[in-house]
């Protein structure tokens, strides 16, 4: 009985002293390891933080909208930290592999379950980001005109001049063709007048001209032209341009073209219309 209890407490100390052992091999063979994935932790996190930092002083100085900026903070920071986090594991020897594949099927799955939504958001950062155009500013995308009314993470809305709400998903805003109306403080106003091929050239011309000059709003430079740009069927043409403030563009388009008509008039410059002639053939 007592040569039994002897046994017992002799495997007893055996096993302490292999658990001792395997222990002491284990701390000096990754003891070193652990202590530098720490130590590579702790600056890591210090190196995250002044990155952040820094990267939210750029959006601050690209005047980025301040409602994305703690969104985009986080989002970098939480990349960054992953990435941390999987050097600091591959440091202590752990395999990181089914970890990593874990994590890319997980990200797989919800990209393609929110795909239309990410492509959205995505360009909703791209335009708060890039600025290609800001509230209020008149653009025509997608088919689209009107003011600017707001820009949102995942829409753009737009105001149209019969005062209608347009939105616009944000994705084929910043990836398809867009025109920005408010983007140059001057533009051109284009226009076309057409007078009889029996008027004299010359005293339309002068008719143009006058009206021009007496209209404060059109820029003296650049220069306006008003050159004759067609023999067309039943008219000559006139291609007049002249510079504005973009602010002034639809008010001289219109305003000149009634001067136009109404000095014509007064000038007896005549307008060509369309005009069809019916002849009654016999009685």
């Amino acid at each position: 009985m007592v040569h039994l209890q002897f046994t017992e407490a002799e495997n007893i100390m055996l096993d302490i002293d292999t658990l001792i052992a395997k222990g002491t091999e284990l701390l000096i063979t990754y003891g070193p390891r652990v202590l530098a994935a720490i130590a590579v932790l702790i600056v890591g996190l210090w190196v995250i933080g002044i990155i952040t930092k820094a990267f939210v002083r750029m959006l601050n100085k690209k005047e980025v909208d301040p409602s994305l900026v703690p969104f985009l903070r986080t989002l970098v920071g939480v990349l960054l930290k992953v990435m941390l986090v999987i050097s600091v594991i591959q440091m202590v020897g752990i395999e990181t592999t089914s970890f990593v594949a874990v994590l890319g099927a997980a990200g797989l799955a919800v990209g393609l379950a929110l795909s239309g939504t990410l492509q959205n958001f995505a360009g909703g950062v791209m335009i708060l980001v890039l600025k290609p155009f800001k509230v209020g500013d008149v653009i025509e995308a997608q088919g689209h005109t009107g003011v600017v009314k707001s820009i949102q993470i995942f829409n753009t809305f737009l105001t149209t001049p019969d005062n209608k709400t347009v939105i616009l998903p944000n994705a084929p805003v910043s990836t398809g063709a867009m025109v920005n109306y408010s983007t140059e403080p001057q533009r051109r106003v284009d226009m076309v007048f057409g007078i009889g091929y029996g008027d004299d050239i010359d005293q339309a011309r002068a008719v143009i001209e006058g009206l021009i000059a007496q209209d404060q709003r059109i820029l003296r430079d650049p220069a306006h032209q008003v050159v004759v740009s067609e023999l067309a069927d039943s008219s000559v043409n006139f291609a007049v341009r002249v510079w504005v403030q973009s602010a002034d563009y639809w008010n001289v388009k219109f305003e000149m073209t009634e001067q136009v008509k109404k000095r014509f008039d007064a000038e007896g410059i005549s307008i060509p219309f369309p005009q069809l002639d019916v002849h009654r053939v016999g009685a």
